[in-house]
């Protein structure tokens, strides 16, 4: 079983990835293989829309000089999602908006490539705004046919400067619980 997270945020280190690590731990405690892959510096780019991956269907975009295809890769190899990103400007950052949409668009284009896999959000927010990010990260594995995995509350760390949503510990402990809920569903559905 294996969980891939992709950290949206500019920053690689920074309160994104201190939420995503407080969701994988109860996911490696379970034997659940994980892996990051951080966006920032990646500069990945928007989809052109050119709907060359439904002429081809060969599980990858036309785009070839930045990350996705490799993110695409990871994603169909993996058993679930995690999708991560900061609120700007109430919504995803654009590294993870150009991540959703040309992993969107390419997994529809073949088949839905990430059909029935887990997902989760994880939104990292100042103060407000992280609704709306949760949700749109949450709409792409909608549209995917996949399966949304919860927690006791939204999965949103509170925190502006690095390093401070660890004081959020309601936050932290939803991200636990988040990770803990991931793990029982992908064993259950080891089971089947």
């Amino acid at each position: 079983m294996k969980i891939v997270a992709f950290n949206g945020s500019a920053r690689k280190d920074g309160n994104t990835a201190l939420l995503l690590e407080a969701v994988l731990v109860p996911l490696r405690q379970a034997g659940v293989e994980t892996e990051v892959v951080n966006l920032a510096g990646t500069n990945p780019k928007g989809c052109l829309a050119c709907m060359t991956c439904f002429k081809k269907r060969d599980a990858s975009c036309v785009i070839k000089d930045d990350i996705i295809n490799e993110c695409i890769t990871k994603m169909a190899a993996a058993d679930g999602i995690i999708l991560g990103s900061p609120t700007y400007f109430a919504d995803v950052s654009s590294e993870m908006k150009a991540l959703i949409d040309r992993c969107g668009m390419v997994g529809r284009a073949n088949g839905d490539l990430y059909r029935r896999k887990i997902g989760a959000s994880v939104v990292a927010a100042r103060r407000a705004g992280a609704i709306h990010a949760f949700d749109s990260m949450n709409h792409f594995f909608l549209i995917g046919q996949m399966i949304i995995v919860g927690s006791s509350y939204w999965n949103i760390g509170h925190g502006r400067e690095k390093g401070e949503v660890e004081n959020d510990q309601e936050g932290l402990k939803t991200m636990h619980q988040l990770g803990e809920n991931m793990a029982w569903l992908l064993q259950r559905m080891k089971a089947v």
